[in-house]
């Protein structure tokens, strides 16, 4: 279908994750693990952000099942979790759980702390908002430009749940989605948005490199990652090549200047699409077979295309 003409389109584990004492697990032995583990096998250490005992996860697929496995192990409602941090407590934004985790990282989960109020007079087309989401409904504030209308909103910080906008509830709705209702809303108005921040963290935790001492299905072999999927299973794979992480960064670069959003798992996602196709509407009819719900505008996915094709070409930095 060529560009002009595209249209609009838990399981649980069988065993329930437990908490440990201490974040390192038994060594594995001494034999040379499998050529390739089975993603179900693979286990992850995970604690709340804000101070918990180490709990173990596997057995998941995607964001949503993840969120699940650590609702089990900590008995809490997966829906209070915002979202996942590798290897630091801390809520930064460049540590994001995306669609690959590293298979010694080490998942802190964040989840809904102190509400709050704030009323804004829309002074200026551009709110200087970046919006993310978790991939389950939750969608939250990545980037504030710096002085931007929302940078001189000081109660509004990055991290913050976006739970209402002028009283609708947009808890369960995608970053895009959300993007663009602040972007629609009318100049020289005001308007009331109800955020969520994170439940702060102790500070006697300390960032993380690693996760610990781990299993056998747990160990690492060169750069492979345990890649999730909004659909279908989980998989062991390579990390992407340097081409591919400059063609994502790139890609996730121009989500935020057409959509206002930012999502690596997105990124990955239509770079993945564009591998092996040879021309832009080959491109356009894969991206509406698995992301058609999106209907990027094709001025957009012809950006997309060229910055893979510029990331092979080597002229992306």
């Amino acid at each position: 279908m060529p560009l002009g003409l595209w249209s609009k389109k838990k399981d649980k584990s069988k065993e329930t994750s437990k908490l440990v004492e201490s974040e390192a697990a038994a060594p594995g032995p001494a034999a040379a693990a499998p050529a390739a583990a089975s993603a179900s096998r693979l286990q992850f250490h995970t604690q709340l952000a804000h101070g918990s005992p180490t709990g173990r996860v596997e057995g998941f697929g995607s964001a949503r099942e993840l969120y699940a496995k650590i609702g089990e192990a900590f008995r809490i409602d997966p829906a209070e979790i915002m979202f996942c941090t590798l290897n630091t407590h801390k809520a930064d934004m460049d540590k994001l759980l995306g669609a690959q985790i590293g298979l010694e990282d080490f998942i802190f989960a964040h989840i809904k702390g102190q509400r709050k109020e704030v009323e804004i007079l829309k002074t200026d087309d551009v709110l200087g908002l970046t919006i993310t989401d978790n991939g389950t409904g939750c969608a939250f504030i990545k980037r504030i430009k710096e002085g931007s209308l929302m940078d001189q909103t000081k109660m509004i910080c990055v991290g913050d749940h976006i739970e209402t906008i002028n009283g609708k509830n947009v808890s369960d709705r995608r970053h895009y989605e959300v993007a663009k209702m602040l972007k629609d809303l009318e100049k020289g108005q005001m308007f009331k948005l109800e955020l969520i921040e994170p439940m702060k963290a102790f500070e006697k935790l300390e960032p993380r490199s690693k996760g610990g001492t781990l299993p056998e299905a747990k160990i690492s072999r060169g750069r492979e990652t345990l890649r999730l999927r909004t659909k279908g299973p989980a998989t062991v794979e390579e990390m992407p090549t340097e081409v591919e992480e400059k063609a994502i960064k790139k890609v996730d670069e121009l989500l935020e200047t057409y959509m206002g959003i930012r999502d690596i798992e997105l990124a990955a996602t239509m770079v993945e699409a564009g591998r092996d196709k040879k021309n832009p509407d080959e491109f356009a009819v894969a991206l509406d077979e698995t992301l058609g719900d999106f209907a990027f505008p094709d001025e957009f996915v012809f950006d997309v295309w060229g910055a893979i094709g510029d990331a092979k070409q080597g002229r992306l930095e």
